[in-house]
């Protein structure tokens, strides 16, 4: 019988040679430079069951050009890029990296609320950019902020939500959640996290933190009637997919001041359009998609895809 096939797609080429040291002689090996489109990669590798990270395979036309494929593993926490449905059709399982980048997205998460309550980036931009030191600020401190003691709602305490919980604990916050999913007593006192509605969530925290999928349950999630009921003086902060917050409408209630500021790794359209009106606000922060970015990020979801390679062998 011939051995199983992995076709994966790498950034740097350590960690092709980390999953092909973590599956072993039983599973072979082809690796490809990220940038790669799988639908065109040598015939030879047409006949691999699993493809790892990268563009991967993300149409269900790609999928029918590799007639023994069963896998296709993401290095990231999101899969909405993957058409689930028809791949489940065809018998091809789909699987994201298991919380291997949580750590990573959960302290830029906290960064984001830090930044966005002390304008740290503008600060930096002036010293940095524009040799300015301090300009406006003694006049302006009026809108800074501490963390310590806020009310902090976590939308989704799942494998990211609950580490942006863990760390918050010690900025001696108080953390609620909302979630459709039902978490253990013991799941939620180790995350340091209550359960409240939605709506209670969404009227009573001081910052607003968004950890779901993207799907059509989560797309706009946050819209003119959650942005109306918030604190006047909250934020919010978005880590997971851009299309889960209507832009449109955060732009409306920033506009009108119904809420303090954003931190955002994530947008509607990505890249970020440069006509796009949250650019150059000074309560907004900008980050352009790679919270969930780090060596040990990498690692552990090449160590998960590894895992998951030894139950389809």
């Amino acid at each position: 019988m011939a051995k199983f096939k992995a076709i994966f797609l790498y950034q740097e080429p350590w960690e092709a040679e980390r999953f092909r040291d973590g599956v072993g002689s039983d599973m072979e090996v082809s690796a490809y430079p990220q940038s790669t489109d799988v639908a065109s990669i040598d015939e030879a590798d047409r006949d691999a069951h699993m493809v790892v990270g990268g563009r991967g395979v993300r149409s269900v036309e790609t999928a029918e050009k590799f007639p023994n494929l069963k896998l296709i593993q993401t290095l990231s926490a999101g899969t909405d890029s993957i058409p689930k449905v028809g791949m489940s059709e065809m018998g091809i399982r789909v699987a994201n990296n298991m919380g291997g980048n949580a750590v990573a997205v959960a302290e830029v998460t906290v960064v984001l609320m830090v930044s966005t309550y002390r304008r740290l980036m503008v600060q930096w931009d002036q010293v940095n950019n524009k040799g300015v030191y301090a300009e406006g600020f003694d006049d302006d401190w009026g809108r800074f902020r501490e963390l310590t003691g806020k009310r902090v709602g976590i939308i989704g305490l799942g494998q990211i939500g609950s580490r942006v919980a863990k760390r918050l604990q010690g900025w001696e916050c108080e953390v609620v959640y909302a979630d459709i999913t039902s978490y253990s007593s013991e799941y939620e006192a180790a995350a340091g996290a209550t359960k409240v509605d939605f709506d209670e969530l969404i009227e009573t925290s001081d910052v607003i933190s968004l950890h779901v999928p993207l799907d059509r349950s989560t797309e706009k999630i946050l819209s003119d009637r959650e942005f109306s009921m918030m604190k006047p003086g909250a934020i919010v902060v978005n880590a997971c997919r851009g299309p889960v917050m209507d832009e449109k409408a955060l732009i409306r209630a920033l506009d009108a001041g119904q809420i303090a500021g954003a931190g955002l790794d994530v947008t509607e359209i990505e890249p970020i359009e440069m006509k796009n009106a949250l650019l150059g606000r000074d309560n907004v922060v900008l980050l352009p998609h790679r919270a969930g970015l780090s060596v040990e990020a990498r690692e552990k979801s090449i160590d998960s895809a590894v895992r998951n390679a030894k139950l389809l062998m």
